[in-house]
């Protein structure tokens, strides 16, 4: 059994972007823009939006997609996806991919299956790419990620790690991107385990993996795709798919990150 299914979880509630889900970018509903690329992803036997919310539903109905409705309890996105992997045990693996990532590389979600496919041991799997601005690393909306020799994740942190003590070398930083592929029952494990010190001190869910000896292997790509954090975020996005599809990750991730470095800036 090495069947895989992407789960994408989606909200309404957004505290900087209500409604996020469904908010238009270049004439789609950005959860739309994600599902398609998703579909795109030849690895995936089904692909399932996964929501507690009638709006979102109806919509992801219309235009033809599966539909799990969930609690309206879970507190995470990994909660969410957690209670539709429970009923489906013929699935091996649950591919994670976040609601907001209009852009997400459909190769990218088959490179996770495949390394899960290739070794049994391999639980929890992610994806990384370096800044092309080492400066962007210094906001705490972009999520870091230091690696060992073999890509497996050492830690992830909302600061610009590692800390350069020599300001003489130059800095490599690793943007971790929010895709997750999970062995099922390591999912249906991580679910049950309690909040982790470090998960609460960084607010960074895949900690608490870390905390109870999971490793994470980490695909580390050229580039990523950026997510929608904000409507501006959004209108970026917008006017990348529009002025250069073709190109539209990698316009849409420079600005964007741009703006999350300018705003982590203006925090301090």
């Amino acid at each position: 059994m090495t069947k895989a299914v992407g789960i994408i979880p989606a909200r309404w509630g957004s505290t900087r972007f209500p409604g996020k889900a469904l908010h238009q970018i270049a004439g789609k509903p950005l959860l739309r823009h994600v599902w398609e690329r998703c579909r795109r992803a030849k690895k995936l036997e089904r692909l399932i939006i996964a929501t507690d919310d009638f709006r979102i539903a109806e919509a992801a109905f219309d235009w033809g997609a599966e539909v799990a409705m969930t609690s309206v309890s879970h507190s995470s996105g990994t909660d969410r996806i957690a209670e539709v992997a429970a009923k489906m045990k013929q699935f091996a693996h649950i591919i994670n991919v976040q609601g907001d990532e209009p852009l997400i590389d459909p190769t990218l979600i088959d490179r996770l299956v495949r390394e899960l496919q290739r070794d049994r041991t391999l639980e929890l799997i992610t994806a990384a790419h370096p800044f092309s601005d080492p400066g962007e690393a210094e906001s705490p909306h972009q999520v870091k990620v230091v690696l060992n020799k073999k890509n497996e994740a050492l830690y992830f942190s909302r600061a610009a790690i590692p800390f350069l003590r020599d300001v003489s070398t130059e800095p490599k930083y690793f943007r971790h991107q929010g895709i997750y592929g999970y062995r099922r029952d390591l999912l249906l494990r991580f679910v049950r385990w309690k909040t982790s010190p470090l998960e609460r001190a960084e607010s960074l869910e895949q900690l608490r993996a870390l905390e109870n000896g999971v490793r994470i292997q980490v695909v580390v790509t050229g580039r990523g795709s950026p997510g929608v954090d904000t409507p501006e975020d959004a209108k970026v996005i917008a006017a990348s798919l529009c002025e250069a599809p073709d190109r539209a990750s990698e316009v849409g991730h420079r600005h964007v990150a741009h703006r999350a470095t300018a705003a982590g800036r203006r925090k301090r």
